[in-house]
């Protein structure tokens, strides 16, 4: 019989070490006398410097966790907060967490302390925010399919015009100057309307074997020799043994030239580029009968000033920029790449300065026309 109770106790263990809530046990003193892995990575404490660790203490200045900490303490019940708590953290950045505190008795029916568990929703934000940006890329397409139409044959004409007009004026170069403005212009509103239209039409992927390594040395190597009177360094962390995988060459290319030179131009002076390619097995792309596959990530860190919370908010809506010559359509255009290939796509301030940019492409042999993101 004591076997039998020593397996299921060492089932029970195995089965708070390997699950990915954060799992906090706290006696009637509020002392921590269990704390599993995934507690130990989220609160940063080890399980032998958070033992008899006064959990009031450890949650110091966070009012709302420690609220539902001695709420179920005292009053003996679960509570939760699911929604709007910030889980503060040494040498990180804060971390939106969902908190649920519950009573913990004994065989005896006797409470002994509580169970805290907190489970990072930070993913599933992100997945609201990218739904979101979907359905307004929907509804641009069919402002820009109108847009395009009406706007792109006048634009032609007056580009013509301007240029007969130019052929007219001959020697007139005071008048000639004028003119040059009118095609460069025209030029320019042209480029938009195929940037706007590359973003929110169909576009027919033409798929094979992507050397994710070679496009960004070679993208590395023209931002690189390229005349910006700055002195960036890239540091690049490429691993060679991950093979190619299946994706369209152009448009990956596109996507990381634009992120590369938006990394650079972050950076006033001169700076640091970090560029680096791994398995990541955090993240899986899940689809009905078959079994999880990983993905490839893809880090572009800039040690420049970090983005405003305020521009980081806006900085995927098309046509918003804070670039005196930007179109605005960088990143809704990437963002747009990314979610034809299935992947994900994540910007944010690192816990230093500068920012952080993860790309996420399936790590398989075939794109599936159909597939369910599962974070």
């Amino acid at each position: 019989m004591s076997d039998t109770l020593t397996d299921q106790d060492k089932l029970s263990t195995n089965v708070l070490n390997s699950t990915n809530d954060a799992i906090i046990a706290i006696d009637n003193s509020y002392h921590i006398v269990f704390i599993n892995p995934a507690a130990q990575i989220l609160t940063g404490l080890s399980s032998r410097q958070a033992f008899q660790h006064d959990i009031l203490n450890m949650f110091q200045g966070q009012d709302d966790i420690i609220y539902l900490i001695k709420t179920a303490m005292t009053q003996s019940r679960s509570i939760s907060d699911r929604e709007t708590i910030q889980l503060q953290r040494q040498n990180a950045l804060p971390l939106p967490v969902s908190v649920n505190a519950s009573p913990l008795y004994t065989d005896a029916g006797v409470q002994e302390g509580i169970i805290l568990t907190l489970y990072d929703v930070s993913n599933i934000r992100q997945l609201e925010q990218d739904n979101q940006r979907a359905e307004h890329l929907g509804m641009l397409a069919t402002l820009a399919a109108g847009l395009a139409h009406e706007v792109k044959n006048p634009l032609g004409g007056i580009r013509g015009a301007a240029q007969l007009l130019s052929m007219e004026l001959g020697q007139r170069n005071d008048l000639l100057e004028y003119t040059q403005v009118m095609i460069k212009e025209t030029d320019r509103i042209n480029g938009i309307i195929e940037e706007l239209m590359d973003l929110t039409s169909p576009r027919s992927q033409v798929m094979s074997e992507v050397n994710l390594t070679k496009i960004i040395n070679d993208i590395v190597l023209l931002q690189s020799q390229s005349d910006q009177g700055k002195k960036i360094h890239f540091n690049l962390q490429l691993d060679p043994s991950i093979p190619p995988i299946k994706g369209d060459q152009k448009l990956l290319t596109r996507l990381f030239l634009n992120l590369i030179k938006n990394a650079t131009e972050a950076i006033e002076g001169s700076g640091m580029i970090t560029i680096s390619i791994r398995i990541d097995r955090e993240h899986h792309l899940t689809r009905p009968g078959h079994a999880a596959i990983p993905f490839v990530l893809v880090k572009i860190i800039d040690n420049g000033p970090g983005i405003n919370d305020s521009i980081r908010q806006k900085m995927f809506t098309p046509f918003y920029t804070t670039k005196n010559n930007g179109s605005g359509l960088g990143l809704a255009i990437s963002q747009k790449i990314v979610t034809d290939h299935n992947g994900l796509l994540r910007i944010e301030n690192t816990s230093e300065s500068g920012t952080c940019c993860s790309v996420y492409l399936p790590f398989i042999s075939a794109i599936p026309a159909i597939a369910n993101l599962e974070l």
